[in-house]
């Protein structure tokens, strides 16, 4: 255990790029947990943390939205840890039938099992319409046909006292059959991550409020074949528990601009962020590059490769390299223990 206080570290593993870590089914879980204790203070995204029905709590853990966490690093929100949220759920209302219904059971299961805060639940005035695309390289996108529906319910959530937003949208039931089936035997891309991002991006922007989106799908046959890190997905009837548990205690969005109220104290600030660790080819998104402006230590892995080649020699800077993310975890506790990341390397070289 460290003597020193905890080192603030984001941990960004972008979604649906393919990668081989967090990639999947919350597969990404072990890495914030590990990175969590030699930090002591994760601030990481939904991707990473949700496993449809599983979910790992832990109160080094901060769950931040994409967006706010971009926003967070560039210090323009400030994030503050609270013991509980009242999560609002909204429903597409294109969800009908039995899968609504299971929907609305895990509502009231994570309430009376978990004990969670959650209410009101709202449905949108018509259907979201999403779409899903691949792009030229892969990586998955979609859109969203409705936006107003969606933040007009999301607008009514919170004039009826919700504090943070778990969206279940009505997704295809099947991207592409090839697509699908190379995902549950890990070799393809998540189909669905890259719209699930486009509806709790707009959303939270829009709001300034904690969100994260679940779809929902009808069940898919058994899969004999199926890769460990997509099994999460299969032993549940919804993707809703992860989201539920995650938002409960997400920490509330303080923004920072003149005319606004401070933060209150013990609120995690953009500056005293101590590293940022992301894989070492998708180096190019917002808060790794907000880092390395601020010179901030960014830790790229190359053990979890992706569809993207956006590594530190094609952007000319320099990272802390780490082969896995065990390897990433030490250098974290270095800079946490004031360690100089040169002294670990061989061969050491003289002072001018």
């Amino acid at each position: 255990m460290s003597t020193f206080p905890p080192l603030p570290t984001v941990l960004v593993i972008p979604t649906g790029i393919g990668c081989q870590i967090g990639g999947y089914a919350g597969d990404g879980l072990p890495s914030a947990r590990l990175l969590a204790a030699a930090s002591g203070c994760l601030i990481t995204h939904p991707n990473v943390m949700n496993g449809a029905a599983l979910y790992w709590s832990d109160p080094r853990i901060h769950y931040v939205e994409g967006w706010a966490l971009d926003r967070f690093v560039a210090a323009e929100l400030a994030l503050e840890p609270v013991r509980r949220q009242r999560v609002g759920v909204l429903l597409d209302a294109g969800i009908d039938g039995d899968l609504l219904l299971r929907h609305r059971q895990v509502i009231e299961a994570c309430r009376s099992t978990l004990g969670l805060t959650i209410g009101p639940v709202v449905t949108t005035e018509m259907s979201l319409e999403v779409s899903l695309s691949l792009g030229p390289s892969g990586s998955s996108w979609g859109s969203l046909g409705r936006p107003g529906a969606l933040l007009a319910a999301g607008e009514q959530l919170k004039e009826a006292g919700a504090t943070a937003i778990a969206v279940v949208s009505r997704f295809p039931d099947d991207p592409g059959r090839g697509a699908l089936a190379a995902y549950r035997q890990g070799i393809g891309v998540d189909a669905l991550a890259g719209a699930e991002a486009v509806i709790s991006h707009l959303l939270g922007r829009h709001l300034a409020l904690p969100c994260a989106h679940a779809p929902a799908l009808a069940p898919l046959p058994l899969d004999p074949d199926l890769d460990p890190r997509a099994a999460a997905e299969e032993i549940g009837t919804t993707f809703l528990p992860c989201v539920l548990v995650g938002l409960s205690r997400a920490p509330n969005l303080w923004p920072l601009a003149p005319g606004r109220p401070a933060p209150p104290a013990g609120a995690l600030l953009g500056p005293q962020i101590g590293a940022v660790v992301a894989p070492a080819g998708a180096l190019g998104g917002e808060a790794v590059l907000e880092a390395l402006d601020r010179g901030v230590p960014v830790i790229a892995v190359a053990g979890n490769p992706s569809l993207l080649a956006v590594n530190a020699e094609a952007l000319g800077v320099k990272v802390l390299p780490a082969a896995s993310y065990a390897e990433a975890a030490g250098w974290v506790l270095a800079l946490r223990e004031g360690i100089e990341p040169e002294a670990l390397r061989r061969p050491l070289r003289p002072l001018p």
